[in-house]
This record gives C-alpha cells, sequence and structure tokens, in this order.
C-alpha cells in the first residue's frame, strides 16, 4: 500500500508554470544536461514527484532550478513541498569564513560536493555596490600578523602570474592553485592587523583573486562554484571600495549568463555594472557597452543592441590613442562583441566577418581565446555550406588545442567531432577528422 501524501507545494508550482508534464520533464531535463549531468526525466517521473516521492537533494536542486527560471523568481524546498537543506539556511558565513570553505572544497577534488558546483542559478543574489561598500565585517579576531603594502603587492602579482596562465594554457590546473593562495595565503592576510589604507588595498587585490578564480570556474564549466567565487568577489570589492573590479565582476556575472543562454539575466547584470560605473573611462565604458550589446541582442531588443555596439565602438575608438588595454578588453574583443551581435540578429555571414578581424586583431598570448573563437568561426562557416574554409579554421584551432586545459575548448572540439560526421566521404573533412583524434583525448573525440 502506498502511504506517500501528494505534494501540495509542487502541484501549486506546477500550475503556475501551465507547463504538461511532459514541459515539466524537459525542463528539468535541460538544467541537468546544462549542469553536464544529463536526465531523461518523462512525464510519469513528474507525475510521481507530484504524488508524493521525493527526488534525491540533487535531483531536488534541477528541480528547483528549473521552476525558478520558468517563474522568475527563487522556488525554495520549503515553497516546493521538499525537505530542507542546509542551502536553504538563512545563516551566512562572514566573507573571509566564508571564503575559506569555498576555497578548501575547490583545492580538493575529494572534498567537492556534486550539489551546486556546476548548476548555474538565476536566483543567485547578487549583492549591490550600497549593500558592500565599507560592510567588511570584522576579522581580526584570529590576527596572524601586521601585513603592509609588501604583502599586497605579492597578491597582485600572484593573481597577474595565475591569469597568464590562464590566457595561455586554461583554467584546469590553474585554479587549485589559485584555490589553495586564497586558502593558505590571501584570507590569514585577511585577518592580519593591518593601516586602513593597506587593509582596503588587501581586500581589493583578493577581491581581483576571486573574480579570476570564477572565470577559472566558468571555463571548467563549474557555473554555480563561479558564481559564489563571484560574489565573494563583489562582497570583498564593496568593501574596499574598489569600483573596478566590483563592475568587472558583475560584468563577468553577465558574459556567464549570456553564454548559457540566459539573456533576461545576462542584460540585467550587464546594466547594474554600467550603472555602478558611472565615471567609467573610455576603454571601461567599451568593455561594458560591449557586453550590454551581446545581451541586448540575445533577449531581441535590436534597437538596444545597435545602440550598446556603437557607443563601444564609439569609446574603443577615443581609447585606443589614449590608453593601454584595459585586461583583455581591446579591438579584438570589440570585434568578438560585434560578431556575436551580429550572430544573435541572425547575420551570421556577418558575424564571420567579424570573428575573422578579431582573429586577426588577437595578440598571442591568449592560446585559449584563439582556441575557443576559431572552432566558433568553423562553425559558422561551417553553417553557411563552406566545409573546406570551416575544416581549415579547425586545423588552426587544433594547432594551439593540445597546450590548452579548458572545459570551454573541450567543449568546441566535441562540437566539431559531432559537426565533421555527417562530411566524412568529403577528402579535406576526412584528414581533419583523422588528426583531431590524434590530438584530442578519447573523452572529447568520442
Amino acid at each position: 500500500m502506498d502511504n506517500r501524501v501528494p505534494n501540495q507545494g509542487l502541484e501549486r508550482l506546477h500550475r503556475e508554470t501551465g507547463w504538461t508534464l511532459r514541459q515539466f520533464a524537459q525542463a528539468v531535463n535541460r538544467v541537468g544536461t546544462e549542469r553536464g549531468t544529463p536526465t531523461a526525466y518523462s512525464p510519469q517521473t513528474v507525475h510521481a514527484w507530484l504524488k508524493g516521492h521525493v527526488p534525491n537533494e540533487e535531483r531536488r536542486l534541477l528541480i528547483l532550478e528549473a521552476l525558478t527560471r520558468k517563474l522568475h523568481r527563487p522556488i525554495t524546498h520549503v515553497e516546493a513541498g521538499f525537505p530542507v537543506t542546509a542551502d536553504d539556511s538563512n545563516a551566512r558565513p562572514g566573507t573571509v569564513e566564508g571564503l575559506i570553505d569555498l576555497g578548501r572544497q575547490d583545492m580538493d577534488s575529494s572534498r567537492r560536493s556534486l550539489l551546486g558546483v556546476s548548476l548555474f542559478s538565476v536566483a543567485m543574489t547578487v549583492p549591490g555596490w550600497p549593500d558592500v561598500v565599507g560592510r567588511m565585517e570584522a576579522v581580526q579576531t584570529a590576527r596572524v600578523r601586521r601585513i603592509g603594502m609588501a604583502d599586497v603587492e605579492t597578491v597582485i602579482a600572484m593573481t597577474d602570474r595565475i591569469s597568464e596562465l590562464d590566457d595561455q594554457f586554461g583554467g584546469r590546473h590553474a585554479r587549485p592553485m589559485a584555490a589553495a593562495f586564497l586558502v593558505n595565503t590571501v584570507a590569514p592576510y585577511l585577518k592580519a592587523d593591518a593601516t586602513e589604507p593597506v587593509r582596503k588595498a588587501m581586500m581589493s587585490a583578493a577581491s581581483d583573486l576571486c573574480y579570476l578564480t570564477g572565470y577559472m570556474a566558468v571555463d571548467e564549466g563549474a557555473h554555480g562554484l563561479a558564481q559564489k567565487y563571484y560574489v565573494k568577489a563583489l562582497e570583498l570589492a564593496g568593501a574596499s571600495e574598489d569600483h573596478l573590479t566590483y563592475c568587472t565582476t558583475l560584468r563577468g556575472m553577465s558574459v556567464q549568463a549570456v553564454d548559457l543562454g540566459h539573456g533576461r539575466e545576462a542584460m540585467r547584470l550587464a546594466d547594474a555594472a554600467a550603472a555602478a560605473s558611472p565615471k567609467a573611462g573610455p576603454r571601461m565604458r567599451a568593455f561594458l557597452a560591449g557586453q550590454q550589446a551581446h545581451a541586448a541582442a540575445q533577449i531581441g531588443d535590436r534597437d538596444k543592441a545597435l545602440a550598446h555596439l556603437r557607443e563601444a565602438e564609439v569609446a574603443m575608438e577615443k581609447a585606443e590613442s589614449r590608453e593601454r588595454a584595459f585586461g583583455s578588453y581591446d579591438p579584438s574583443s570589440l570585434n568578438y562583441h560585434i560578431s556575436q551581435v551580429r550572430y544573435e540578429m541572425g547575420d551570421v555571414q556577418g558575424s564571420i566577418a567579424a570573428m575573422k578581424q578579431a582573429d586577426a586583431l588577437r595578440y598571442s598570448v591568449y592560446r585559449r581565446a584563439r582556441v575557443r573563437q576559431r572552432a566558433t568561426l568553423a562553425e559558422r562557416q561551417l553553417q553557411v555550406g563552406h566545409l573546406e574554409a570551416a575544416c581549415t579554421t579547425w586545423h588552426q584551432a587544433l594547432d594551439d588545442y593540445p597546450f590548452v586545459q579548458s572545459g570551454r575548448a573541450d567543449q568546441r572540439i566535441r562540437a566539431m567531432f559531432s559537426l565533421i560526421q555527417p562530411h566524412l566521404q568529403n577528402r579535406t573533412a576526412r584528414e581533419l577528422h583523422e588528426r583531431a583524434r590524434t590530438v584530442a583525448p578519447a573523452s572529447v573525440a568520442t
């Protein structure tokens, strides 16, 4: 005899979505696929949930995220009639304590929880500038020693070096190094005694390292983990009154969202980044407006996309004669955004031309970007029927691919194998396929 009680909370949310049982299952399956753990739920599975079957915690997170995306508000375990977990607790660890916990999980793969590490959440709470500026909790409870500007310079130099390694070789090996440095060196520095200028400078440097670590997590597809690093970066940037890193992090979160197809969230984050930087110089303005253009194009707002793109172009023209590149944002990056906007608006040929220009202008140190964007260019060349041109571009991507340890680069090469498969009767395609099998690891080539 089945003593299960129907899940009234989940039934209520199901009615609110307007989904059929099949649509509900498909929405959860999409989230699972995005997370890297594909599921194959059926209408019968959803029916069982509604009748009281409680899926395991990992599956519950997928259900909650699917409902959150559909209803455009955070859905908790309680509202969905599921058992409460630690994720629903209102307890929020302090910035430094939370950073230590996050870094320890990341530096030790055996301790990483599968729950929430890879799952991007549209319900992630993003602290606003007024909420974080100057509000660092007291952390001097475990003073290890007094720090000075030399220690700040050490953190900055280490961050720069890790960033260089990430650009050249991908973040797969660099991120555990960054996490260990955060836990073992940076967190104790944040707890140490210091003058106010040094304390703020250290929080700013730590914020920049958190942003970089989050970016590397995105590169591996650990999207939930990346969001947590990004939020820590926002908290530290606000506490140190570092507008630059705060805005850069919001923009990075927008890039993450737009690449996952969450255009509405990407637009909100890109606009927030721009609003938080009212005194941006021309290159920073281009950096922000280019992302706003991409997000606007993805949600179908053509006028807004073109206006932001023009703003980015004008700002870049002003910047080029005045100052060095802001991070990696340069004319190559701008042309990448032009390509993405054109592609979102259906102009595939225009997107190909802009992507070629981006490739021609890209500095040689950005090897990972070269692999990913050349592979994307090849996909679009194939889309318009230029098979041999696509094969040539894919060969160029393969030249650098063995040197890059990157989940996103792996995704693009995996897509290449799938796209080239129907064309293997063509000699050029067959030669590409044979070469790629000698270059790519078995997990990518299958």
